[in-house]
């Protein structure tokens, strides 16, 4: 359990924080990058939130607590040395990966196939949701320079491009299972 009593330690007023297995690294690192834009993600679906009911509203917290799962994965490096480790580092599962597969799959169901490409807008879920899905997919361009750099876990990166689809069908569901939706018109403004 995470006990947090002090809020400012002083200790990073120099540029540089500790990452999750106790390593300093500077505030600038990829790895503080990437893990920092997936708590961005998470404050933007914080915002969605505020719009949201019923089942969406507990998938989206779901989705809050895995992201924090994330951020935690993302800041302890050295997958290798998890075995080491005084307790087990928590790591992003294949299995989170799975049930965002599947909601996706049951939430496309109930949607008419897309003649266009969609536009962020319709309902204000809806655009807070693109929101979510364009910082998730930041989040996961950056895990995905960080894992050409050091070892990150597969599933993480997996967890990232999944999400951010995630947010696109459940932005379309959200406006009225796509009724609401606003399509891009090719060089409609010419």
């Amino acid at each position: 359990m995470v006990v947090l009593n002090k809020i400012y330690t002083r200790t990073g007023d120099k540029g540089d924080t500790a990452l999750g297995n106790g390593a300093r690294v500077a505030k600038h690192s990829m790895r503080v990058t990437a893990y920092g834009t997936v708590d961005e993600v998470n404050a933007t679906l914080g915002l969605a939130r505020l719009h949201a009911t019923g089942e969406t509203d507990a998938a989206l917290a779901r989705i809050q607590n895995d992201l924090f799962d994330l951020g935690a994965d993302l800041c302890r490096p050295d997958m290798d040395k998890d075995d080491e480790a005084e307790y087990t580092p928590l790591r992003v599962s294949d299995n989170q990966v799975t049930r965002l597969e599947t909601e996706i799959d049951t939430m496309n169901k109930a949607l008419e196939p897309l003649r266009s490409f969609v536009l962020p807008g319709g309902t204000t879920l809806a655009a807070y949701l693109h929101l979510c899905r364009t910082v998730s997919r930041r989040a996961e361009r950056l895990s995905v320079e960080l894992a050409a750099e050091e070892h990150v876990n597969p599933a993480a990166v997996k967890y990232l491009n999944r999400l951010s689809d995630w947010f696109f069908v459940a932005a379309r569901v959200s406006n009225d299972g796509g009724a609401r939706d606003v399509l891009w018109v090719p060089g409609a403004n010419r």
